[in-house]
C-alpha cells in the first residue's frame, strides 16, 4: 500500500511570490483568465476557477493592538480523508488514492457540480466550456513518478513542504511551537477531523476564521444516505418509468393494429 503523504504550507513563511500558482498552470497546461477582472488589489483571482486550481489569497489586516498585517494563504483543495466530493459525485468520477491525493476522472465527469456544492471548503469547480468539474489533483502523476507537487517544488521562500503525512505533521508541531514562542499564541496545526483529516495541511499563525477557513468542517451523513439509497432508487424508479412508456407505447400500437382491421 502507498504511503500516505501530504502538503504543507507554512503561512508564516509564505512571500505571496506566486510562483506556486505560475508551476501549477504551467504544469496542467492551464490557460490565463483572461476575464479576470482588476479590483484594485494585488491578489490575481477574487477566487478559485476552473483554470485557477492554487491560489495566493492575500488579506490586509488590522489586529486588535492596531498592528497592521498582510495575511497570504494558499487556497486550493485539501484532500480530505472522508471526501465529500467523492461521496456526493453521483458518476463516481472522483476516487481518493491510496496515498491521499483525491482526483478527478474527467472521462467519467459529467459536470453535474454536486462535488462543488458538497464541499465544505468551496473549491470544485465546473467548467462551462467543457461541462466537467475541475480542481488541484496534488500533481498524482508528478507523485507517482517520484517527483513532488509542482508548487512545492517551485516555492522559493520555503513555505511549501511535502513528504510523507507523518513527517508533514511533525515539522507542522514544531513550526506551532516556534510561532508561540514568538508571540503567536493562537498558532495551529490546520488538520480538521470532521472530514477525516486533510493532506494539505496548514501552519497557521493566527485562528482559522481569520484565514476565512471553516473552524470544524464536516462530511454529512446525508451524503451516504443520498448515494447509497435514494439515488439507486431513483435509477430503479426512471427504469420502471422507460418501462411503462414503452410498454403503453406498444399497447396503443396493438390497440391501433386491431381497430385497422376491424
Amino acid at each position: 500500500m502507498a504511503k500516505e503523504i501530504a502538503m504543507l504550507h507554512d503561512v508564516a513563511r509564505c512571500s505571496a511570490c506566486r510562483a506556486c500558482m505560475v508551476a501549477c498552470k504551467q504544469w496542467h497546461d492551464l490557460p490565463a483568465d483572461m476575464s479576470t477582472p482588476f479590483e484594485g488589489q494585488y491578489q490575481s483571482h477574487k477566487e478559485l476557477t476552473p483554470t485557477t486550481w492554487n491560489l495566493i489569497q492575500m488579506n490586509e489586516r488590522v489586529d486588535s493592538d492596531g498592528k497592521f498585517h498582510w495575511d497570504f494563504f494558499k487556497r486550493q483543495c485539501m484532500h480530505c480523508s472522508d471526501p465529500a466530493c467523492a461521496k456526493g459525485c453521483p458518476e463516481e468520477a472522483i476516487e481518493k488514492l491510496d496515498n491521499g491525493a483525491v482526483v478527478i476522472n474527467q472521462d467519467k465527469c459529467v459536470g453535474c457540480g454536486y462535488c462543488a456544492h458538497n464541499c465544505p471548503f468551496d473549491v470544485p469547480k465546473v467548467n462551462a466550456e467543457t461541462n466537467k468539474s475541475t480542481k488541484c489533483d496534488l500533481c498524482f502523476d508528478r507523485i507517482a513518478e517520484g517527483m513532488e507537487p509542482a508548487c512545492s517544488k517551485t516555492c522559493t521562500a520555503d513555505a511549501i513542504r511535502f513528504g510523507t503525512k507523518e513527517e508533514m505533521l511533525k515539522r507542522a508541531e514544531q513550526r506551532v511551537a516556534i510561532l508561540k514562542q514568538e508571540g503567536h499564541q493562537d498558532a495551529n496545526v490546520y488538520n480538521p477531523q470532521g472530514v477525516g483529516g486533510i493532506h494539505m495541511l496548514y501552519v497557521l499563525p493566527e485562528k482559522p476564521s481569520v484565514y476565512d477557513l471553516p473552524e470544524n468542517p464536516q462530511t454529512p451523513d446525508s451524503i451516504d444516505l443520498w448515494k447509497d439509497v435514494v439515488r439507486p432508487l431513483g435509477k430503479i424508479a426512471g427504469a420502471g418509468a422507460i418501462v411503462g412508456v414503452l410498454g403503453m407505447a406498444a399497447f396503443k400500437k396493438l390497440a391501433n393494429r386491431e381497430k385497422g382491421e376491424k
